[in-house]
């Protein structure tokens, strides 16, 4: 705990010396702080003044008496501290800024898929002092890499300005996969140049052609909305869900980047591969019901690389689950058209239907309606007229989409004829329902 104690006494005790420097700068210049010390750039040569009034100038690297009883000093770059009456006092370095100006500084762009890789050459003059320890330090440079790349809006892709901090050096930097076309332009020490009055040096890369791609696929169910189909369940009845009742139509879209000249759509429905495309974007009417996978991938000539070697070269691919129900039908047995709003038409229940037929037939085995879209029903009339309260014999056909491509019905036509129509139960998405009706008008 004392270690703790200390530890934390003697960074407030340097927090406060940095704050209480008895060296200030005359002229133009600027104070920056930098691992505990105080640094000094000036615009023009280095002019030190002590807060203290006159006392001994002394020299951080060398330990030497650089000037007695002063209290202003014209030194070289370096660092200085200031002793008066036996007490010494914490040091500041200074620099004439000017003197470590960058020279010949050149920069080129690599793009990759995945990243862009920048590389700085030339001179970079280092800001280099010795503390009063004798220990030799180093001022890190800053600098900040601008760009325009694209983003990503939930609708569109559009121009976004980038700016990348980092510190200054020749050598590579690695930025992110750029997008567009874009001037990248490499600033230092703008805080500093800003401060002193000076203009900002930058050096400046083109990127012409961007490597990076990327898409954002994004889809458009057909919705089947509208009280009129409410008797099917889990219609699709928002553009955005992708999942429900077949037939399930959905538009999908790629959304590339500019770089992208390849597409490809695979479809799996379970990890069976079932339909695979090559278009920018496509339509599929997703019809057995189960869980498929749409793996969209985009590339071009640099992403994938031929020889796969560099693992960056890849391409962008994603992923897009689609769920459909099997199908169902369910049969009221009473109906109430009386206008009131509320049960007037005989409907069934139903989903994921590919095929559907209902005849209905009075007492006498006459057949009074029939038809064959499962989202219309019956509405108690007979040629315009109101059909007479009673029971009425429905017998309905169908086939769901999860249905065997060559299952048949039982029999060669529907007719009026009671008894269980399904011939047998393993005969999945086949109906064959037949049953009573029951025609009630009451009130409204």
């Amino acid at each position: 705990m004392r270690r703790i104690v200390n530890i934390l006494l003697f960074m407030f005790m340097a927090a406060l010396a940095v704050a209480q420097t008895h060296i200030e700068c005359v002229g133009t210049a600027t104070q920056v702080v930098s691992r505990g010390d105080t640094l000094f750039f000036f615009a023009e040569e280095v002019h030190l003044r002590s807060k203290i009034g006159a006392a001994d100038w002394y020299s951080t690297k060398t330990g030497a008496l650089v000037q007695s009883n002063a209290e202003e000093i014209y030194p070289d770059d370096g660092g200085y501290y200031l002793r008066k009456a036996g007490v010494s006092y914490t040091p500041v370095y200074a620099f004439t800024y000017p003197n470590y100006a960058p020279t010949e500084l050149d920069l080129t762009v690599t793009p990759y898929c995945h990243k862009t890789e920048l590389k700085l050459t030339g001179t970079i003059p280092p800001i280099s002092y010795i503390n009063e320890y004798g220990t030799s330090r180093t001022y890190a440079r800053a600098c900040s890499i601008s760009y325009t790349t694209l983003a990503w809006n939930t609708e569109a892709w559009v121009d976004s300005a980038a700016v990348q901090q980092e510190s200054l050096h020749t050598g590579t930097y690695q930025l992110p996969g750029i997008y567009r076309a874009t001037d990248i332009v490499l600033r230092w020490d703008d805080e500093i140049a800003e401060a002193l009055g000076l203009n900002v040096d930058s050096v400046v890369a083109t990127l012409s052609e961007p490597h990076a791609i990327s898409c954002m696929p994004t889809t458009i169910t057909t919705t089947r909305g509208g009280s009129e189909r409410s008797n099917e369940i889990e219609r699709p009845k928002e553009a955005s869900i992708l999942n429900g009742s077949a037939p399930l139509e959905i538009a999908f879209y790629s959304n590339p980047t500019p770089a992208v000249a390849y597409f490809s759509w695979r479809i799996y429905h379970g990890s069976n591969l079932i339909v695979q495309r090559q278009d920018a974007d496509m339509r599929y009417s997703f019809m057995d019901p189960g869980a498929y996978r749409i793996v969209h991938s985009v590339s071009n000539n640099y992403c994938p690389c031929a020889d796969q070697v560099d693992p960056d070269c890849q391409q962008d691919s994603v992923e897009i689950l689609v769920n459909v129900s099997e199908s169902q039908l369910l049969v009221p047995n009473v109906f109430t058209p009386n206008g009131d709003g509320q049960n007037d038409e005989f409907r069934v229940v139903y989903r994921s239907l590919r095929e559907f037929h209902c005849w209905i037939y009075n007492r006498w085995g006459k057949l009074v309606y029939e038809w064959d879209d499962p989202a219309k029903g019956w509405d108690g009339t007979i040629n315009g007229r109101p059909a007479a309260e009673g029971a009425y014999y429905y017998v309905i056909r169908a086939m769901g989409t999860d249905a065997d491509k060559n299952a048949k019905y039982v029999g060669i036509k529907a007719s009026y004829k009671k008894g269980k129509l399904n011939a047998s139960e393993a005969l999945i998405g086949v109906y064959q329902l037949s049953g009573d009706i029951n025609l009630i008008r009451g009130t409204k």
